[in-house]
């Protein structure tokens, strides 16, 4: 025998008493003709089908058609019936409220079921958003249980993935992820529904392939949910999967690009002094006589052309060494002047055709550097500010406090730098494209700079104009601001 619940029990209580109510106030109260009753009723029993379901409506319209028979319809306070016609109409109306409540029932279950797929569908494209955070396939499996456990509410997750042969789940202790149940879902690739344990197990195909399977714990969800989250799943490994594949591809024809751009560089670089070297020793081995001047001119340019060479290794060395922090940087506080000058000094030869112009106010507040390796990004900053400019034109050195960060600059008169060119001016080897053959160098002198200075905490950059000259800056934190990572 059926048990009825509290609250059910309370439900068919008030519909009685609703249907009692209405009878008292139209009998007693306020008289009405039968007709006003009867739509009345009508009406209360829509209101309570729609709010508590088609079995209680049923039981309030057999309720309202033995009250409306013995109070409404003569002989009244009788359940006989005396005219006929009387018969049809409590018949008519005990059909209409039966019909009245089956249609609302059938739409409170279309529209409770419409809300479930509404929930359902807004659930599973939270899920397809979270997909995409991952990048690598094996985060994305450890996540994916939990996201599905998150966003469906269910109590527990668990993948297999067929072609690894790995387990994810939800839970350490997941019941459901047995890897042989799993396994034998992947390999005859059908859902298997255990409803004595809450459990769907559902295989995640790729097209009509399957690799893997998904096992959920919990209230169950429709069958297209469940294929649908499967089939998100899928295409979301697929996705990462080839992201990663992308992603090694790129960094290996960057890779390729980068030694391919090395020997050229390195090669183009390194074949102009060994020309002039093996050249200037040629003509000191030949037989022909050669005069003092001669000699000396020739020793001169192997001399020279060793520094060059010598200055080219130095150079891919120290930037291997950045590249791979093998160098500690003794940070303390420092006057700029000190590496400044040090390094106007180093690059007179340079600087010989360029009047160089150093503002630094007094009063400056030392910054946090290594002055040896601050006086390196200088030299790089004054021989390409030389090298790029005309003659005799000047180089201004200076430097200003900026949201506590010491701010020095090196400005040129030359031909600038164009706005998609400062991008990548700092890039390994790279040379502007107008300058490339015309001026010597390796294009490593900016991004050894960038990374030194980087390495003490600061930050590097350009402001040019075309044929109005270039700024180059670092910014580096005050000496007494800072602090020192170890």
């Amino acid at each position: 025998m059926p048990v009825v619940s509290p609250n059910r029990f309370l439900r068919y209580c008030a519909a009685a008493i609703i249907v009692f109510g209405i009878v008292f106030v139209y009998f007693t109260l306020v008289r009405v003709n039968p007709t006003t009753v009867a739509l009345t009723l009508l009406l209360a029993i829509l209101l309570v089908s729609a709010a508590w379901g088609l079995g209680v409506a049923i039981f309030m319209s057999a309720i309202a058609t033995l009250c409306f028979n013995y109070f409404f319809f003569p002989p009244v306070g009788s359940f006989n019936i005396a005219d006929s016609q009387n018969w049809v109409a409590l018949g008519a109306f005990l059909a209409t409220a039966f019909v009245a409540s089956e249609l609302s029932e059938r739409a409170r279950a279309e529209a409770k079921d419409a809300n479930h797929r509404r929930r359902e569908v807004e659930r599973l494209y939270a899920f397809s958003q979270q997909l995409l955070v991952s990048g690598e396939v094996t985060q994305l499996l450890q996540a994916i249980p939990k996201l599905i456990v998150q966003c469906f509410e269910i109590e527990s997750a668990a993948i297999y993935v067929s072609k690894k042969n790995e387990l994810h789940c939800s839970t350490e202790a997941s019941g459901e992820s047995s890897l042989e149940r799993l396994r034998d879902a992947t390999t005859r690739d059908e859902m298997v529904v255990d409803d004595e344990n809450k459990l769907t197990i559902v295989p995640v195909r790729l097209g009509v392939r399957p690799v893997g399977a998904l096992s959920l714990r919990g209230p169950r969800f429709s069958r297209e949910s469940t294929e649908a989250v499967a089939s998100l799943v899928a295409i979301a490994i697929e996705r990462t999967r080839a992201i990663e594949d992308l992603g090694k591809a790129e960094a290996a024809r960057e890779g390729e690009l980068l030694r391919t751009a090395l020997l050229d560089s390195v090669t183009h670089e390194f074949r102009t002094p060994l020309t002039a070297i093996k050249a200037s020793v040629t003509g000191l081995l030949s037989a022909q006589p050669l005069d003092s001047s001669q000699r000396h001119e020739l020793l001169t340019i192997i001399n020279e052309e060793s520094d060059r060479l010598n200055t080219l290794i130095t150079e891919v060395a120290e930037m291997a060494q950045l590249d791979a922090g093998n160098i500690e940087f003794k940070l303390e506080s420092h006057d700029m002047r000190e590496p400044v000058e040090t390094a106007v000094r180093q690059c007179r030869r340079v600087l010989a055709d360029h009047p160089v112009e150093v503002n630094l106010p007094k009063g400056l507040p030392e910054a946090l550097f290594d002055p040896v390796w601050l006086k390196e990004v200088i030299v790089h900053l004054l021989e390409n500010a030389a090298k790029y400019s005309a003659a005799s034109t000047l180089i201004t050195v200076s430097g200003e406090v900026k949201d506590r960060h010491l701010v020095t600059s090196v400005a040129d008169r030359g031909v600038g730098i164009e706005e998609m060119e400062q991008a990548v001016i700092f890039d390994k080897f790279y040379r502007g494209k107008d300058q490339r053959y015309r001026v010597q160098g390796t294009g490593m002198g900016l991004a050894i700079s960038k990374a030194i200075i980087e390495a003490h905490h600061g930050t590097m950059g350009v402001t040019s104009q075309q044929n109005c000259g270039s700024v180059f800056y670092f910014s580096l934190p005050l000496g007494a601001e800072a602090t020192v990572a170890r």
